[in-house]
């Protein structure tokens, strides 16, 4: 697994490193990749609602979105895009939510500004 951001690599590491995780996280700065893969999206397509997300056309809120896009390498060497997922075709990945839907209010997000304004991250918990 290789996670894949759009921001200078020194960054990411630091970001990394504060957070405590282990696994391999590169920077897609300078490149297209994940203009291709659909995950970021120039400043005129969302000021106008014409982004491609999540396989249809429509407004954005950001210039950035989440998603994930799988590849497989043959014998040859030869790389293959074989699976993408976006928007809720994530959520198996956040295992808080999967304990969340089980409960009386599941996720309760409908009073938030966004999805997830719930997080907090391990060391910005207020004493």
């Amino acid at each position: 697994m290789v996670v894949v951001s759009r921001a200078p690599p020194d960054k990411l590491q630091a970001y990394r490193k504060r957070m405590g995780w282990s696994f391999k996280w590169l920077s897609s700065l300078g490149s297209d990749f994940n203009y291709d893969y659909q995950v970021s999206f120039p400043a005129d397509a969302v000021a106008a609602g014409t982004v491609h997300y999540n396989y249809a056309d429509g407004g954005f809120p950001s210039e950035e979105a989440p998603g994930i896009s799988v590849f497989c390498r043959d014998a040859d060497g030869a790389v293959f895009h074989t699976y993408s997922a976006y928007a809720r075709g994530l959520d198996m990945l956040i295992g808080a939510y999967n304990l969340l839907d089980l409960v009386p209010k599941g996720r309760d997000e409908d009073g938030l500004a966004f999805t997830m304004e719930w997080l907090r991250r391990h060391d910005s918990y207020e004493d």
